[in-house]
């Protein structure tokens, strides 16, 4: 049985490449963008195995046709890939409301609404798999990207309370987790704040500039991204997490010694903190 991916954000970066070598593969799938003329030349040629279909996160009844055209294209959903999302550049005080909001309308609840829509199908089959493009800035917070890091650590953490409710219905997640890769997130893809401040100029502003020197420049193979994606959801034991890139694997593990500190030195404290209510007695020195 071919297994049926339905893939978000196929205009370009990892959603083009991963729809490309997944059709390759032998795979039937189904291939969202908000312009279907951008993935005309994916489709060419595939018409037995693939569909375009239009789709924009914003708009909830896109999202649920997309959903049921791949059912009623290929009569079953796998894998669902959630990878259409945007940036922001700004330093938190930068950020403006309206731009906020819409990122978190699409890299958000833009995704978990597709997840809403695809598991009915998934419980029916009794099995699936939901692959969340979320960042390395899901898991470690940057200066500039603050608002965008949020959307990314909300990704994470809903992507993991999802995985405790649906592993017992045969239903798999995996949060992929990538650093700098040759993508457009850092170009057209992330838009910039034009409020700057003076005082963030060294820490907000820097990181802000060097992204978007980098841009088109990463390490990062969006082409080995797909094939690395493809081989987690194939094995035997997803993993719940998957880096991509050293600089991915640097960044979480300098964050997991970060964690580790304040949580030993601060260890004293902590289990202060629980106590019969009875019991008032001043917090430890540490």
């Amino acid at each position: 049985m071919k297994k049926v991916w339905l893939i978000t954000g196929c205009s370009t970066g990892f959603g083009r490449e991963l729809a490309t070598y997944v059709l390759a593969q032998g795979y039937q799938v189904a291939v969202a963008a908000r312009n279907t003329e951008d993935v005309k030349d994916i489709i060419a040629g595939n018409e037995d195995n693939a569909i375009s279909i239009k789709l924009n996160l914003t708009k909830p009844e896109q999202i649920k046709e997309a959903v049921q055209k791949t059912k009623d294209k290929f009569g079953r959903i796998d894998v669902l890939v959630n990878n259409a999302g945007i940036g922001y550049f700004g330093a938190i005080e930068e950020s403006e409301d309206d731009a906020v909001r819409n990122m978190f309308e699409v890299n958000v609840f833009g995704l978990a609404k597709m997840i809403q829509e695809t598991l009915p199908v998934m419980r029916a089959q009794k099995s699936g798999h939901i692959v969340n493009i979320a960042s390395i800035g899901g898991l470690v917070g940057f200066p500039g990207v603050g608002f965008y890091n949020a959307t990314k650590f909300a990704v994470d953490g809903l992507s993991e309370s999802l995985s405790k409710e649906t592993a017992p219905l045969g239903i798999k997640v995996t949060i992929v987790a990538p650093s700098g890769f040759r993508t457009d997130w850092a170009g057209r893809s992330a838009n910039n704040s034009p409020i700057e401040i003076e005082d963030y100029a060294t820490t907000a502003g820097k990181n802000k500039s060097d992204i978007r020197g980098y841009s088109g420049n990463q390490p990062g193979d969006p082409a080995r991204a797909a094939q690395a994606i493809v081989k987690a959801v194939e094995a035997e034991n997803s993993p719940l997490r998957l880096l991509l890139g050293a600089a991915a694997l640097k960044g979480a593990r300098i964050k997991l010694d970060q964690l580790k500190k304040d949580f030993d030195t601060w260890e004293e404290t902590t289990l202060w903190a629980d106590a019969p209510k009875s019991v008032n007695l001043a917090p430890p020195s540490t």
